[in-house]
């Protein structure tokens, strides 16, 4: 099932083109990890790549929540949300607690600047830090961390990226993704859009907390419908 918000032609939440789907996401959210991972699959499952494209904005969590997702929240999610999708790469964090991320905006921000490389480089890029995030337990707050990812994928012009990183040149457009997700515009972590306003939040997973809100409780998946990427994929697909 589709949850939707209105959209009117001309919306900063749309693609500027149409067979681009845009994914409001931030990289510390274990539903958008899910999400990434399953277009990558089914978009190769239908042969769409190369013909249907990502367009991924900051969903940046700490901004509207004031702090970095919190490690207990985030611990609770992991055996729930891999059990979904096991081969998206998953694990408890690893590292010593001092290493775990404080801030996911210099990650955010490197794939938007990744983006003059074009948006097939910033979706390898996106889902690659994912992966070393949730499944390798790196601190992709890190700049060499977040360069270092960036060289193992091969694809990327890293000296490019590190000189972006370095200007500072992604900052404004992660803050102007920010403002247009606000006011429930953009409902959670993560939410597709596509040209023609077709929209969907966490899109097939309906779940909810027990036993207390996030970081206290732990959620519950009340329904799964995988098969939504198909149907959003191949609507994109339509659309160009």
């Amino acid at each position: 099932m589709i949850q939707s918000v209105d959209v009117a032609p001309g919306d900063p939440r749309l693609p500027a083109a149409p067979n681009v789907i845009v994914v409001y996401s931030d990289l510390n959210c274990s539903f958008a990890h899910v999400a990434v991972h399953r277009l990558h699959e089914t978009r190769e499952r239908l042969g769409l790549t190369g013909e249907v494209h990502f367009d991924h904005r900051a969903f940046p969590l700490e901004l509207f929540n004031l702090g970095v997702n919190e490690r207990p929240g985030v611990d609770s999610e992991i055996a729930v949300l891999g059990a979904l999708e096991p081969d998206a790469g998953w694990q408890l964090w690893q590292e010593k607690d001092w290493r775990y991320p404080v801030t996911m905006l210099p990650a955010l921000e490197a794939v938007q600047a990744a983006k003059h490389q074009g948006l097939p480089v910033a979706e390898q890029l996106d889902r690659a830090l994912r992966k070393a995030f949730w499944a390798q337990s790196r601190c992709i707050s890190l700049r060499n961390v977040i360069l270092d990812v960036a060289a193992e994928i091969g694809v990327v012009d890293v000296t490019d990226l590190a000189r972006r990183l370095d200007r500072g040149e992604a900052r404004a457009a992660v803050l102007q993704q920010f403002e247009s997700a606000r006011d429930d515009r953009v409902i959670c972590s993560p939410h597709l859009f596509l040209a023609d306003g077709t929209n969907a939040a966490n899109p097939g997973i309906a779940a909810r907390w027990v036993n207390g809100d996030f970081g206290i409780g732990f959620p519950v998946i009340d329904s799964d419908e995988p098969d939504i990427y198909r149907t959003l994929l191949e609507k994109a697909a339509s659309l160009a």
